[in-house]
């Protein structure tokens, strides 16, 4: 019976820590090197670094897949502070791949993307 009561002291310990975490919302918004924004550019977002106190102190495994709509906005739901990757895959343009620190609750990342470079051979 005192390990049971030992285990419920434990987990009533962790429980207030939780709602403490810190918690962020991201927009990224993706526009052309002319400032026009891209539409249907996929958006991978993969949390690189940051500790879970629900889980411990054991590393966050969390990723995301969305789209960007007509303005070239993409919301990602609210997500543990920490460093995040950020990877943007538009139709006609170089894929843009870069890390952020996210400590705000709130924060908004620009992203441009860049033409495709001209492709070359040495066979003509």
């Amino acid at each position: 019976m005192l390990r049971r009561g030992f285990f419920v002291l434990l987990i009533a310990g962790v429980t207030p820590a939780v709602a403490d975490a810190p918690m962020a919302r991201i927009k990224i918004e993706v526009r052309t090197l002319s400032g026009k924004p891209v539409d249907r550019a996929a958006v991978v977002i993969d949390f690189v670094e940051g500790r879970s106190v629900v889980k411990l102190g054991k590393n966050i495994t969390t990723h995301w897949e969305v789209r960007t709509n007509q303005d070239g906005l993409a919301k990602i739901p609210a997500i543990p502070q920490g460093k995040v990757r950020v990877q943007v895959i538009g139709k006609g343009y170089q894929t843009f791949g870069q890390i952020y620190d996210v400590a705000d609750e709130e924060k908004t990342i620009e992203v441009r993307l860049n033409p495709p470079q001209v492709q070359h051979s040495e066979h003509q």
